[in-house]
């Protein structure tokens, strides 16, 4: 049986502004037991899986993990197969959702939609990624991967290179990891920076460039970010910034032998296949963690 600690139990997952670092540790810990060994704690549980948005591994993952724990699964993998299409408020959807299953897990466009669907829900609600906001779900991927890949998430120096302004993943990255003592350092087109009320937020000294050569020695972990087509204004400026950087061997000749480098995927063409089969790479592994971590997060949530 998993070691669950009280108070996670009928917990929305909204925000991982919300997660002290005790409660980032504990998330590990249960889902490091759940790789080990994940009972089928959640027979006769329903989860809704409501996405709004395209994802493969998030929807999944969240899929996989619970039906190895025994739950079930219902709901839709685009917009346009709801009542969404014929002007329903997200509220309504949700409230009915709710009625249905025993935990919701969303993905939508619009920042704020997470809170929007757990002030409307009977059940918890997971945020699966609102638009450019967060994504908890990851940061508690990536969290945990870090911590297989260096034993540790204190006293590293850990890179963000990218889209760094709409990453979602990164903005919840951060935000996380200003419990540990780990260094961070940012690069990405003037016009891709860390938005000014984030960095006011996170009140920590973190590194900015625009050169991965300036900080790459550095580095233990290297977390590369697409650039988002979906989140600009105009196809123009997507073009702009689309080809800013492409990590291949040859742009990380003067990196650490040691360095890990993550990408939350889908990649484009920022991550060259030729670093599939390098010691470097662990995105592979980082996405085969979405199933531990979820399965925890379940588990958590539905207090079992």
């Amino acid at each position: 049986m998993l070691n669950i600690l009280m108070g996670w139990k009928g917990r929305d997952i909204i925000s991982i502004k919300d997660f002290s670092k005790t409660d980032l540790l504990h998330m590990l810990e249960v889902a490091r037991q759940c790789e080990e060994h994940a009972e089928q704690v959640l027979q006769g549980r329903m989860l809704a899986s409501c996405f709004f948005e395209p994802s493969t591994r998030t929807r999944l993952s969240f899929e996989a993990a619970m039906h190895r724990l025994g739950g079930r699964v219902i709901g839709f993998a685009e917009a346009g197969s709801t009542s969404q299409a014929k002007g329903e408020m997200l509220q309504d959807t949700i409230r009915i959702i709710s009625s249905y299953a025993d935990v919701i897990v969303i993905r939508h466009p619009q920042a704020g939609s997470a809170q929007i669907a757990a002030d409307a829900a009977d059940v918890p609600v997971i945020n699966a990624g609102d638009g450019p906001n967060e994504h908890p779900t990851q940061t508690f991927v990536d969290l945990y991967t870090i911590q297989k890949l260096a034993g540790t998430l204190d006293g590293l120096n850990i890179g963000f290179i990218g889209d760094l302004k709409y990453g979602r993943t990164v903005h919840s990255l951060l935000r996380a990891l200003r419990h540990f003592t780990s260094r961070m350092f940012c690069v990405s087109p003037k016009s891709l920076a860390l938005p000014e009320e984030l960095l006011h937020e996170l009140g920590t000294d973190i590194s900015q460039t625009t050169n991965l050569g300036e900080v790459l020695p550095e580095l233990d972990i290297l977390y590369a970010t697409r650039i988002q087509k979906e989140r600009f204004p105009t196809l123009e400026d997507y073009q702009a910034v689309r080809h800013s950087y492409c990590l291949d061997r040859a742009a990380l000749t003067t990196a650490k032998p040691t360095l890990k480098v993550l990408h939350p995927l889908p990649r484009v063409d920022e991550l060259h296949p030729e670093l599939d089969q390098t010691a470097q790479a662990a995105y592979f592994l980082q996405a085969a963690n979405g199933i531990p971590v979820r399965q925890a997060l379940l588990s958590l949530v539905l207090g079992t």
